[in-house]
């Protein structure tokens, strides 16, 4: 009993098989899906005039044509074959190519309600055999109808109507090709029979809307049989190389990151982080009020990241190519070689020329094209102009994440107003998002306005708390070493007035230890001729004392000579000789 329960396959039911699906090849789209449409099955694309139904069906059916091979029938109603090519060649699609290569079949069929004459027995079998001949001559896997109202104005009974709608799909569906129907949005449905959405497999919701005098085109899905999809509203973008939907919430955040150090062009900036620079791939935000020099801190950072020959996108939101340049020459930032050898590619262009979904697009676009490693945009702050801070907000995260995704380093400069310095938040919500917060600020003093630079976080390093005062000088961005005074650090003219109090601390300082230095050596000076002197008396009183000594190892040697004579015995006497005694 216990081996079986430890067997991996013991009670597990085998794997379900997964809805397939056609990758419909629209760039997002299939994200959000997550595969494509319904693999044998109809959608249904609805929505008003203007939001792009036809030109996702035809997308749909050229991207199956050259990306996978399959081709496709498109059945239209209303715009004749001429009419659609020539309205989508400026998306690049060539449709009477297709149509040579025997790849594309455009099939149009006229329905004029006044030569149609209802009967109980009239149904659309006569389309059915058209449509089922166009789909087998060219072996076709993909199918486009367009529009399915004008298919149906000639049915003023509802009856008739919604059985022929139910017979139409359940055809497609037995025929097994993947089908786009496109069709008007109703009133309080979303088509104008309020059938069509019941009886596909998909239903897509496009939507056209002008918001504060800027136009935004969204999509939802509304529903999607058989698999789970998103369920937000997306933007979606008409472009040069067709549509574009901009999944906000799709990312997942398992990207690679790394652990190589990118410079921010300032040494002693980058002395401030503990791996001394930013993560490459990491994303830097730098926040200031006005001439607080974002700008030259972004264009040396751009001007470091080229230097070391990758390539950077500048998108500059407030100055032209030209006057950036001439600007940061200033500082000693040549940016004019690297724009022409093309490490450098300035996008200018005030923030209200586009929606925030097409600027965003237009950076996927040129990232695409240049392939940078670093991204810089100065400032987001004037995106607010264009949406609202919740819009703003999302397109910026969306924005991160790609960059991530794509290792590429990004650094934005952000204006803060006056009531948002104590706060240190910016308008867009977006510093808890990036790896990296710099803040500059004015540092007001009496009588004068210096600059400061502090990083209020750094995701992954260690980094220095302290706020640096900085010079912007002619040979650049210069940080001054940090001075502190009896009220804390000083910058400016007290920075000066600190300064020169040091210094004269450190002359009195020098000249007291010089003057020690001399009352030493005098002091040793005159030790050393007490000791001479000294030395001097002891050698007289050693020399006496020597003399004395001599003189009285003399005067003993001598008393010891004299008692030694006088104790020497007398020699003998001759006989006869007179005795001493008598």
């Amino acid at each position: 009993m216990l081996d079986n329960a430890t067997t991996p396959s013991a009670g597990r039911p085998s794997a379900l098989p997964t809805l397939p699906k056609a990758p419909s090849g629209i760039d997002g789209l299939d994200e959000i899906t997550e595969g494509g449409l319904p693999l044998g099955r109809p959608t249904l694309i609805c929505g008003g005039a203007g939001c792009g139904k036809t030109l996702m069906g035809i997308e749909f059916l050229v991207r199956g044509i050259l990306d996978h091979n399959e081709p496709g029938v498109l059945m239209t109603f209303e715009e004749s074959a001429a009419e659609l090519a020539a309205n989508v060649t400026s998306l690049g699609f060539d449709l009477p190519e297709l149509q040579a290569r025997k790849m594309l079949r455009i099939d149009q069929v006229h329905v004029d309600r006044s030569e149609i004459e209802e009967t109980g027995e009239y149904d659309l079998e006569g389309l059915f055999i058209r449509l089922g001949h166009a789909i087998d001559s060219i072996g076709a896997k993909r199918v486009v109808l367009d529009t399915i109202e004008a298919l149906f104005s000639g049915f003023p009974n509802q009856g008739v109507l919604r059985s022929e709608i139910r017979r139409l799909f359940h055809w497609l569906k037995a025929k097994g090709v993947t089908t786009i129907i496109t069709a008007e949005r109703g009133e309080g449905s979303l088509t104008r029979q309020g059938l069509e959405e019941y009886v596909s497999d998909c239903v897509i919701l496009l939507d056209n809307r002008v918001i504060d005098q800027i136009t935004t085109r969204r999509l939802r899905i509304v529903k999607y049989r058989g698999s789970t999809h998103g369920t937000n509203e997306y933007p979606y973008l008409i472009m040069e190389t067709g549509i574009s939907v901009l999944p906000v919430t799709s990312l997942q955040l398992n990207h690679e990151v790394s652990d190589e150090i990118v410079s921010s062009g300032i040494p002693a900036l980058d002395e401030m982080f503990g791996r001394r620079g930013y993560y490459k791939g990491s994303s830097v935000l730098i926040t200031g009020t006005a001439g607080t020099a974002k700008t030259t801190l972004a264009a040396t950072f751009a001007a470091e990241v080229c230097r070391h020959h990758g390539r950077c996108l500048f998108l500059a939101f407030e100055e032209s190519p030209q006057q950036l340049v001439r600007n940061m020459q200033s500082v000693s930032i040549d940016l004019a070689p690297y724009l022409a050898s093309g490490q450098l590619h300035i996008e200018a262009s005030r923030p209200t020329l586009n929606g925030l979904e097409r600027h965003l697009v237009t950076i996927h676009r040129l990232i695409k094209e240049l392939k940078p490693a670093a991204v810089v945009i100065d400032p987001i702050s004037n995106l607010i102009s264009v949406g609202n801070l919740g819009e703003v907000k999302s397109m910026l995260i969306r924005l991160i994440d790609y960059l991530k995704v794509n290792n590429i380093t990004a650094l934005f400069t952000s204006l803060i107003s006056g009531r948002n310095v104590q706060q240190e938040m910016t308008e867009e919500g977006v510093s808890s998002l990036v790896d990296t917060w710099i803040s500059v600020r004015d540092l007001e003093g009496i009588g004068e306005r210096n600059r400061g630079i502090s990083i209020l976080k750094s995701r992954g390093m260690s980094h220095s708390n302290k706020v640096r005062e900085f010079l912007v000088t002619e040979e650049g961005i210069q940080l001054l070493d940090v001075v502190i005074g009896p009220g804390g650090i000083v910058t400016g003219a007290s920075r000066l007035t600190q300064q020169l109090q040091e210094q004269a601390q450190l002359l009195a300082a020098q000249q007291e230890l010089e003057r020690k230095d001399r009352e030493l050596e005098r002091r040793r000076r005159v030790l050393e001729a007490t000791i001479g002197n000294m030395r001097t008396e002891f050698e007289s009183v050693e020399e006496e004392l020597r003399q004395i000594n001599t003189e009285e190892q003399a005067r003993q040697q001598a008393l010891a000579e004299g008692k030694a004579q006088f104790t020497q015995p007398l020699p003998p006497q001759p006989a006869g000789a007179p005795s001493h005694h008598a």
